[in-house]
C-alpha cells in the first residue's frame, strides 16, 4: 500500500510539472523573463513557506535549528538546482513541451541518479553509496548502463528535431514552438538536465531537517508511519536557493532588454498576465509538494527521481501533442521522436531496475 501511494504521489507530481509551462502560453505582450520570474515568485518563494506553514507546525523553528554547514549545502544546491530550472524555460521556449522535455528530463533523470554517488565518492557517508562501489556492483553497472541508454535516447531525439527543421517551414514551425532553435536548445537542454539533478541530492541534504519533522510527528502520531509532509521543510530553503538565482538573471535580463516596465504597463492585460504566471508558478511548486510525499513512501534513492522524471516526460509529451508541435513532419520524423522518447523512458525504468538491486 504504501508502495502504491507513492507511486501516485509521483505520478501527481509528475503531471503538475509536465503541465506547469502551459499557463505561461496565456500570458501576452511580456517577456520571457517578465513571466518567468512572477511564476518564479510563486513557486519558489511564497507556496514553500506556506505549504510548510500548513503542514509542520513550528518548521521556522526547525530551520534556526539546524547547523550552517547543512543549510548552506542545501541551499548551494538551490543555486545549482536553479541554473537548470532558469535554463529549464529557455529549453522548452526553443525546443518546445516535447522535444524540450524530454533532452531536459532525459538527462535530469540519468545525472539525478548520478550525482549523489559522486559526491559520497569524496565525502564518505555511512549507509551511502559512493561511485567507486556502483561500478563495481551488478546494480549500479545497470544503472550506468540506463544513462547509457538514457544518452542514446536523447541523440535519437535530437536528431528527430533536426529533421523536423529542415522538413517544416518557418511560419509553421513559429505556429506550435513560436521561438524554436534547435542548435541553441539542445545546448541550453543539456546544461539544464544535468544542472535540474542537483535537486534530489538538495532533498538528500536536507534530509537533518526531514527527521526532526519526522519524529515530531511520530511523538505525536505513534501508530501512522511516516510523516507524509516531512520534506516540505527542506523545500523552503532548497527553492529559495533556486530564486535567488532566477531573479538575480531575470532582473538582468529586464534592464538589459528594457523590459522592467511589462508588469505595469497598462497596454498589456495585466490581471490576465499575473493570473496565469501566478497559476504556473503554483502548478510548478505542485510537483516539489507531490514528489516529497511520494519520497516519504518510497525513499529518495532513484527509484522516485526516475518514476517522477519518466511521468514529466510522458505528460510534456502529450501537451506536446495537443500544441501539434510536430505538426506538418513526414511520418519518418515522427516515428524517430517517438522512438527517442521510448529509449528515454526506457532508460528511466533500467535505471530505477538498477537501483532496486540491493
Amino acid at each position: 500500500m504504501q508502495v502504491l501511494l507513492g507511486i501516485i504521489f509521483h505520478s501527481i507530481g509528475g503531471f503538475a510539472s509536465g503541465s506547469f509551462y502551459m499557463p505561461f502560453k496565456k500570458v501576452k505582450d511580456w517577456a520571457w523573463e517578465s513571466y518567468w520570474i512572477i511564476g518564479g515568485l510563486f513557486s519558489w518563494m511564497i507556496m514553500p513557506p506556506l505549504a510548510a506553514w500548513l503542514t509542520i507546525p513550528g518548521f521556522g523553528t526547525i530551520i534556526q535549528a539546524t547547523s550552517v554547514s547543512v543549510l548552506a549545502i542545501v541551499f548551494l544546491m538551490g543555486l545549482i538546482w536553479g541554473i537548470g530550472g532558469l535554463t529549464y524555460g529557455l529549453g522548452v521556449r526553443y525546443l518546445g513541451m516535447s522535444l524540450g522535455n524530454s533532452v531536459i528530463l532525459g538527462f535530469c533523470s540519468a545525472f539525478g541518479a548520478l550525482v549523489p554517488p559522486i559526491y559520497y565518492s569524496f565525502a564518505h557517508t555511512a549507509g551511502k553509496i559512493s561511485f567507486s562501489h556502483m561500478i563495481t556492483h551488478p546494480g549500479g553497472q545497470m544503472v550506468l548502463f540506463g544513462v547509457f541508454v538514457c544518452l542514446a535516447g536523447i541523440a535519437i531525439s535530437g536528431k528527430a528535431g533536426m529533421m523536423k527543421e529542415k522538413e517544416i517551414s518557418p511560419e509553421l514551425s513559429k505556429e506550435s514552438v513560436k521561438e524554436f532553435s534547435l542548435v541553441k536548445g539542445l545546448v541550453i537542454a543539456v546544461i539544464s538536465g544535468i544542472l535540474s539533478s542537483f535537486f534530489n541530492f538538495g532533498i538528500e541534504a536536507g534530509k537533518p531537517m526531514a527527521i526532526v519533522a519526522n519524529e515530531a510527528w511520530k511523538a505525536l502520531n505513534p501508530n501512522d508511519g511516516e510523516f507524509l509532509y516531512q520534506n516540505n521543510v527542506t523545500f523552503v530553503v532548497l527553492l529559495w536557493g533556486g530564486l535567488t538565482t532566477n531573479f538575480i538573471w531575470t532582473m538582468i535580463l529586464n534592464f538589459r532588454n528594457h523590459t522592467y516596465g511589462d508588469y505595469t504597463n497598462k497596454k498589456t492585460p495585466l490581471a490576465n498576465n499575473y493570473f496565469f504566471a501566478a497559476l504556473a508558478g503554483t502548478v510548478w511548486f505542485a510537483q516539489f509538494f507531490f514528489y516529497g510525499m511520494g519520497e516519504s513512501k518510497l525513499g529518495n534513492g532513484a527509484s522516485s527521481w526516475i518514476l517522477h522524471m519518466s511521468t514529466i516526460i510522458l505528460t510534456a509529451n502529450m501537451w506536446g501533442l495537443y500544441n501539434r508541435e510536430w505538426k506538418g513532419v513526414s511520418r519518418k520524423t515522427f516515428r524517430t521522436i517517438v522512438v527517442g522518447i521510448s529509449v528515454i523512458l526506457l532508460s528511466v525504468f533500467i535505471v530505477g531496475i538498477g537501483n532496486s538491486i540491493k
